[in-house]
């Protein structure tokens, strides 16, 4: 071999290479950079809760709301409980500040869901996404607790929600998208008699929150209001998929001026970064959401 002769190749071969990497790199950034676009544009409500309760970001009312009972009808007014029990704590959150629950109260704490859930009257979707601090067996008292509903209605009639069982040890964590009562139910079962299987939900078992770390909680759901059964509900914890529901109508007739996004409902934990989304997010992008290091915040908005 001559030496002489190859040695430029070999040089020129690195450089070749490293150049690769670079544009690669580039690449892959620019990549980054519309997903993180794209996720900020679909964005109808961001809360922090860094330095206040209100939402940092949001298409309808910003403000946080409460009222005295989850009973209808559910007349809020802005602000947190005045007793305290709910309240912003600076520095304990998954970036910044949270939302703590000191303990399980009546009081309703809610943002109001006119403008800030995106609806539609067919062929709707979206995504919520939040973070939880908690160990469910310690912390929680007796009976459900929803860390999370949306309804303008109950809790089974045209409802999502995300909550922690009752009756299980350790408890389960289970996502429900309730289409209205006389769609999911329309023989008016009692819902104690209705196996599992056929009810909307999606569980967990043994899911992974804790007091010494946050889980990160996102749902999707796709194809609703389209009279078909092809409504798709996903469930992802720390950007994993951990189930869905199978195909089936997904028929949710809102009063939107009605809706309520309730946080906390028997709780007594850490809530931080509430975002809500205009469409379903695909896997990467919640996954995107998973690892932003400083949260929903450092999203371009719309």
């Amino acid at each position: 071999m001559n030496t002489s002769e190859s040695l430029p190749s070999r040089w020129l071969g690195l450089l070749g290479l490293a150049v690769s990497i670079v544009l690669s790199s580039g690449c892959q950034n620019v990549g980054h950079s519309r997903d993180r676009a794209a996720v900020g544009r679909s964005l109808t409500l961001h809360a922090s809760f860094d330095t206040s309760a209100d939402a940092d970001f949001a298409t309808g009312d910003r403000r946080i709301q409460t009222a005295p009972k989850m009973s209808h009808p559910r007349v809020v007014q802005p602000g947190l409980p005045p007793d305290g029990s709910v309240h912003l704590a600076p520095g304990e959150g998954r970036h910044g500040g949270a939302l703590r629950w000191e303990r399980k109260i009546d009081d309703l704490v809610a943002f109001k869901g006119a403008g800030n859930v995106h609806y539609a009257a067919n062929q709707w979707s979206g995504t919520v996404s939040f973070w939880l601090r908690l160990s469910p067996d310690v912390d929680l008292a007796p009976g459900y607790c929803d860390t999370l509903q949306i309804t303008p209605r109950d809790w089974n009639d045209a409802a999502f929600f995300t909550e922690f069982t009752k009756d299980e040890k350790p408890r389960e964590f289970r996502l429900g998208a309730y289409a209205d009562l006389k769609v999911w139910n329309p023989d008016n079962r009692d819902w104690n008699t209705i196996p599992l299987a056929e009810k909307p939900l999606v569980p967990v078992v043994a899911p992974p929150f804790s007091r010494d770390r946050w889980t990160h909680v996102v749902f999707t759901w796709d194809n609703y209001n389209t009279g078909r059964t092809n409504g798709i509900t996903r469930l992802y914890l720390d950007g994993e998929f951990r189930g869905e529901m199978r195909p089936r109508v997904q028929t949710f007739t809102w009063d939107t001026e009605k809706c309520l996004v309730m946080l906390g409902l028997s709780y007594t934990g850490w809530l931080d970064d509430l975002a809500i989304f205009d469409r379903a997010l695909s896997e990467s992008e919640i996954g995107l959401l998973y690892r932003l290091p400083g949260g929903v915040r450092t999203l371009p908005k719309r």
